[in-house]
């Protein structure tokens, strides 16, 4: 599945609610999620089950604020097409 085909598919699923919510109470959803899945991290969860559904959930959520903001993410995340976005290289040479 293509990252706009996410999009849309959360979209279907759940925007008429989280749009009703607003960014601001949708965010707070999405912090949660975020606090799960690092609940999930830290107990060692596999990564078959429940840390995969933690993370499945934060892109949910995060596809969600994208949309409700009028952000594709297909465009976004294109922000690292070229590698890291600073030194431009795969892997990045920051210090």
């Amino acid at each position: 599945m293509q990252v706009c085909e996410f999009q849309r598919l959360i979209e279907r699923i759940y925007f008429e609610k989280d749009s009703a919510r607003g960014l601001e109470g949708t965010f707070r959803w999405f912090i949660e999620e975020v606090g799960e899945l690092a609940r999930a991290m830290r107990t060692g969860e596999p990564a078959g089950g429940g840390l995969a559904e933690e993370f499945a959930d934060v892109l949910a959520w995060l596809s969600t604020m994208a949309s409700i903001s009028g952000v594709e993410l297909e465009e976004a995340v294109k922000k690292y097409a070229g590698g890291c976005p600073k030194c431009g290289r795969t892997p990045c040479c920051c210090p």
